[in-house]
């Protein structure tokens, strides 16, 4: 697997990979004129991807009926440069008449085998906290592939 950045201008980039996708990132302190996402928002970004398929996979899987689902991280760093990740709250929300347990079950398996992201993250020291919810009827909107 490879990526890399070109550097556009101030602290904008392009990122890209062996997908040939891209995506612009942006550390500027001006917010609102950030292009981007920064690349420690986009670690966050990147565990929610990669633990939201694990489960959503797992709960397909065993048929459990899924009209919506997300996943919503909140990390804390530390202080001091390079303040890195101390504490993320995962907080999963499947929306449908779905199982418990079989819930439970899918974060489970992402959390402990799968996604590789929370993995790396929890050996480096990082505590993951995690907490879930269950809404019977659809969301608002759905984003269901």
């Amino acid at each position: 697997m490879r990526a890399k950045v070109e550097w556009v201008n101030g602290l904008t980039f392009i990122a890209s990979g062996d997908s040939h996708r891209y995506t612009i990132l942006d550390n500027s302190d001006d917010r609102d004129s950030q292009k981007g996402s920064s690349p420690t928002e986009m670690l966050l970004q990147a565990m929610c991807g990669c633990t939201a398929m694990d489960v959503i996979s797992i709960l397909k899987k065993k048929r459990e009926p899924v009209i919506g689902f997300e996943v919503i991280a909140e990390g804390t760093r530390a202080p001091e440069h390079p303040k890195v990740f101390t504490d993320i709250n995962l907080e999963y929300v499947v929306y449908g008449k779905v199982s418990k347990d079989s819930l439970e079950r899918a974060i489970s398996l992402s959390q402990e085998k799968y996604c590789n992201i929370s993995v790396i993250l929890k050996r480096g020291g990082v505590r993951v906290n995690v907490s879930s919810r269950i809404i019977e009827t659809a969301p608002a909107t759905t984003g269901q592939g």
